[in-house]
């Protein structure tokens, strides 16, 4: 049995079991891997397909006296081959190992780094340009907690993005942002450039982290606000400290004090793997490094030039003439060539390895 009728025995097997009750952590496992193997199958059967028109065409080649039609054929023959080499490429992509942190929720970090007032608004304006994004990815975002500025802008904000992938799309954010542009209280009209740092990480789940609650040290207060109807004023605000490591994670956007302790302990145990993974950064690094540089959270990434009108992504020197687009939640625009130098990458060490 070759790979093709392994794969769609596979995919048979699947499909008859999703017919049947199923746990729910199991049928979005079987679910996860439907989708993989199905475009996968597709592929498969297209490029046995176009095989086999080739080698009908190679066949009609040879007996083919008509010089017209000979012409004619090797034309098609040039075409289907160079199609087949294009299925083979698409194939060996699908094949690629998934990282398995790749389909987990995101938690991201923003914090404003220089230009004052408005480093602040630029983080303002990445927070703004994710929640776009979220939305059109069909994401839930949650934030848990948030240091907002008297002008608008935010000195750090904390929030998870909830939904398949998140991780996966979110993950080459991570790293210095910069932007130039006039602002608003720039009187002489100067451009200044400020910038915001952001850091994102795989959601930990249970099995992934265990957290002693003796380790833990628990503490309420009541959550700072903007003022007016969003003042709290019930002791709802959590931080809680883990001891052993002096991680300090709070959490103060909920009204109820039992929301905020466990959107913390969430933020907390995903801390507390990052932490775990940091001390193995020289492993680590074979993983992160590839295209995307270092991996080090203070690498400036990516530029956004008000004045040109221009994202302009240094890793890959990608430059994109859609500012507004991109901050108003496309993203994608920037995203999907990032995940496809990341594929061409894993694929050319591929070839090394083998």
């Amino acid at each position: 049995m070759n790979n093709l009728e392994k794969l769609k025995k596979r995919r048979a097997e699947i499909e008859l079991k999703l017919a049947s009750p199923l746990e729910e952590r199991e049928r979005v496992e079987l679910l996860r891997e439907y989708k993989k193997i199905t475009p996968l199958v597709e592929k498969m059967e297209l490029k046995q397909k176009k095989e086999k028109e080739l080698s009908d065409i190679i066949q009609l080649l040879e007996e083919e006296k008509d010089e017209e039609m000979q012409q004619f054929l090797e034309e098609e023959k040039q075409k289907l081959k160079k199609n087949i080499e294009e299925l083979d490429i698409e194939i060996k992509k699908l094949l690629l190992p998934e990282d398995p942190d790749d389909v987990k929720n995101a938690i991201v970090e923003i914090r404003a780094g220089t230009g004052g007032d408005e480093a602040a608004l630029f983080a303002a304006d990445l927070f703004r340009m994710y929640s776009k994004y979220a939305e059109k990815k069909g994401y839930k975002i949650s934030i848990t907690d948030s240091h907002p500025t008297p002008l608008g802008g935010f000195k750090e904000i904390t929030f998870i993005v909830e939904g398949p992938y998140a991780y996966r799309n979110l993950k080459y954010e991570s790293g210095v942002h910069r932007v130039q542009r006039i602002p608003q209280t720039e009187s002489g009209g100067r451009i200044h450039t400020s910038s915001a740092s952001v850091v994102v990480l795989p959601e930990a789940e249970d099995v992934d982290v265990e957290i002693n609650p003796n380790d833990l040290k628990i503490e309420t207060y009541r959550a700072g606000g903007p003022g007016g109807q969003h003042v709290n004023m019930t002791d709802s605000a959590v931080r809680i400290t883990h001891v052993p490591t002096g991680i300090v994670v709070t959490c103060q956007d909920e009204r109820s004090q039992h929301k905020n302790k466990a959107k913390a302990l969430r933020i907390l145990r995903t801390r507390l793997k990052d932490s775990e993974l940091r001390k193995r950064e020289s492993e680590l690094r074979k993983k992160r490094k590839s295209f995307i540089g270092s991996g080090d959270r203070s690498e400036k990434i990516r530029t956004y030039n008000f004045p040109q009108g221009r994202v302009t992504d240094h890793r890959i020197n990608l430059t994109v003439y859609r500012l507004d687009d991109i901050l108003d939640g496309e993203l994608d625009l920037v995203v999907e060539e990032l995940l496809k130098a990341e594929e061409e990458v894993r694929l050319e060490s591929q070839k090394n390895i083998q």
